[in-house]
């Protein structure tokens, strides 16, 4: 959501800025600019819509070795090339791209236009540029520093001023800001994804934090001006992560990526000598673990749904009080932070604003926190107790496929583990450790399921709306297989517990509307199959996902989708795969743009 992208050095910044929000252009977005400083003076080039408009409207020579860049997420006023970013201040002197939202905006503009200052766009942005250009005798880092003091809300923001060519100034408080550090160049970016063609070497700014940046290196201090040290960390993801490998989209690569991604998750991390799992991340002795006494999950979209998945998995295995929340409604609840309790935050990019923000409450609040995310130096991985990488690499396409089942994996080792320091007997820890190591495998199979996928997907990417059941565990399966299909393919699409059908949504059941039906071989498919009949009674086409073996399935389904049979608790790894590429060839057959859904983000870093 929103990307910023800014460089400064002896080479010429605007095809760098260009590349650059190349780069970010998977986090969504509906319209990009950049500012180039040169000869004195800040230049503005801007479009609504797709970088090839922005590209349109560049001029064929463009000065300048420092500038910034952005794309934009419309929250405040709508999509346009008015208010599209970088803003600029009246005099033209300050140029600002800014992810976030400035919550008291209609008061700081209100004072403004009292000052005599008239706006451009309809943006909260452009209050910070002029905010900035009222102290014109103070440093630029210092004029930055008291225009945010003004402002709440959160940001992530970048700063050039045409008297002052040798440097960019970047604050954060919520929302992502980086530094690459290159050989008498520097970058900054929210995302390194638009550095890693350039350095590997970066520089995470922390909330409350400010950053001046010029060719030769950068200087770091809080709000207050006290200067404070940070190291560089090495991003450990290469340039061609980023390629799709000649796929025509992102979320076809990353679906084919899961069979490798699950085998990084895993990798060195189960024990099977003592059957069990070893999670060093954690920072928790076994007696710590003995102590926990409740599990709390918060996640949003799909990261809510492997909360779900792992609130099963932990109560199943380990015995203990589990459930999940959706982040973005946690902290406003007033919660009740137990000590007793192990919070876990879920989250691809590890910068989600929502669970970021339910990590810090429960950390002001005494609480133990860890984290499941991708991104090495993310956000919540610093501020958490401990957590678990999954290592699924970098996902570029909005609609998360391998991230989640990574994320499944990941909650399965330390469900795992909690169950062995618990009452989970050898022999169940034995046949889980090696269900976990066949996931590669089976995942495999699941991928040749593809052909037999898409022909019903052919068949039924026409409907409006679609149900998705599924009992149990097989509940996540269902929210997450439902999420996919209305992400990618904007067909309406609702999950239910398969057991509440008959209490309300049965009503809605028709010929034109099919039913997905996760009908996993455990404990509850005998009543799963009556959900499956109670659907067939009303001329409704089920869409069976199983396993192979129950004849009655064939029977009752219009289509039936089967994949290997694995541990109960690990189903919702194996048959997330098949929804996945269910909603793809929907989406494609109805020719929606996959991996940047509208109206969609990947990293969504406001509220």
């Amino acid at each position: 959501m929103c990307g910023i992208i800014g460089y400064i050095g002896n080479r010429s910044a605007a095809p760098i800025l260009m590349s650059g929000l190349r780069r970010l252009e998977y986090r969504g977005y509906d319209s990009a600019g950049i500012a180039l400083v040169s000869n004195g003076a800040v230049r503005v080039h801007k479009a609504a819509g797709k970088l090839f408009q922005l590209e349109a409207v560049l001029p064929k020579r463009l000065g300048g070795k420092l500038g910034i860049g952005h794309t934009r997420w419309a929250t405040h006023g709508a999509p346009s090339d008015v208010n599209a970013h970088p803003h600029v201040s009246a005099d033209g002197s300050i140029a600002v791209v800014h992810n976030g939202i400035v919550e008291n905006s209609p008061a700081l503009r209100a004072r403004l236009e009292a000052e005599g200052v008239e706006f451009a766009s309809e943006t909260d942005t452009e209050i910070i540029a002029h905010l900035i250009a009222r102290q014109e005798e103070q440093p630029i880092e210092q004029r930055v520093r008291d225009a945010l003091a003004l402002v709440q809300g959160t940001y992530g923001i970048a700063v050039v001023d045409s008297t002052r060519p040798d440097c960019v100034v970047i604050a954060r408080k919520g929302s992502p800001v980086i530094i690459g550090i290159g050989d008498r160049e520097m970058f900054v970016a929210s995302d390194v994804a638009a550095l890693v063609r350039h350095t590997r070497q970066v520089v995470h700014l922390d909330d409350g934090e400010v950053a001046v940046v010029d060719s030769r290196g950068y200087r770091t201090m809080t709000m207050d001006a006290r200067p404070i040290s940070k190291s560089p960390a090495t991003v450990e993801w290469e340039d061609d992560a980023y390629e799709r490998d000649g796929h025509r989209h992102f979320m076809y690569k990353e679906i084919l990526d899961q069979p490798e991604a699950i085998d990084r998750t895993l990798g060195g991390r189960l024990d099977r000598q003592f059957h069990t799992a070893h999670l060093g991340g954690l920072n928790l002795e076994p007696g710590e673990l003995l102590d926990v006494k409740r599990v709390k999950l918060l996640g949003c979209g799909s990261a809510y749904y492997a909360g779900i998945t792992g609130a099963h998995l932990i109560e199943s295995l380990a015995r203990i009080p589990a459930s999940a929340e959706p982040a973005a409604e946690f902290r406003y609840r007033n919660p009740v932070i137990e000590r007793d309790t192990l919070y876990i935050a879920v989250s691809q990019s590890g910068e989600t604003i929502d669970t970021l923000m339910a990590v810090q409450e429960v950390r002001r609040s005494g609480g133990r926190v860890l984290g499941i995310v991708n991104v090495v130096g993310s956000s919540i991985a610093r501020e958490a107790d401990g957590g678990i990488y999954m290592h699924a690499g970098p996902e570029v396409a909005v609609a998360s496929t391998k991230a989640y089942t990574c994320s499944l994996v990941a909650l399965a080792l330390l469900a795992l583990q909690l169950g062995r320091t618990r009452d989970l007997s050898p022999e169940q820890g034995r046949r889980l450790v090696e269900a976990m190591e066949r996931l590669p495998a089976d995942i495999e199979a699941a991928l040749a399921t593809e052909p037999l996928v898409k022909a019903i997907a052919l068949r039924f990417a026409h409907c409006t709306s679609a149900f998705y059941i599924g009992r149990g565990a097989a509940f996540p399966i269902a929210l997450e297989g439902a999420q996919k299909l209305k992400e990618i393919s904007y067909i309406h699409a609702e999950a239910y517990p398969a057991s509440e059908l008959k209490h309300g949504p049965l009503a809605l059941v028709d010929s034109r509307i099919p039913t997905v039906a996760a009908l996993p071989h455990d404990a509850l498919l005998d009543k799963s199959i009556s959900s499956m009949e109670e659907v067939r009674a009303r001329s409704g086409p089920v869409i069976a996902l199983t396993h192979p073996g129950d004849e009655r399935i064939a029977e009752r389904a219009d289509a039936v989708i089967e994949v290997p049979r694995t541990e109960d608790v690990l189903n919702p790894v194996v048959m997330a795969v098949p929804l996945q590429l269910f909603a793809y060839h929907c989406a494609l057959a109805l020719g929606r743009h996959i991996d940047q859904p509208r109206n969609l983000a990947k990293s969504v870093t406001v509220e």
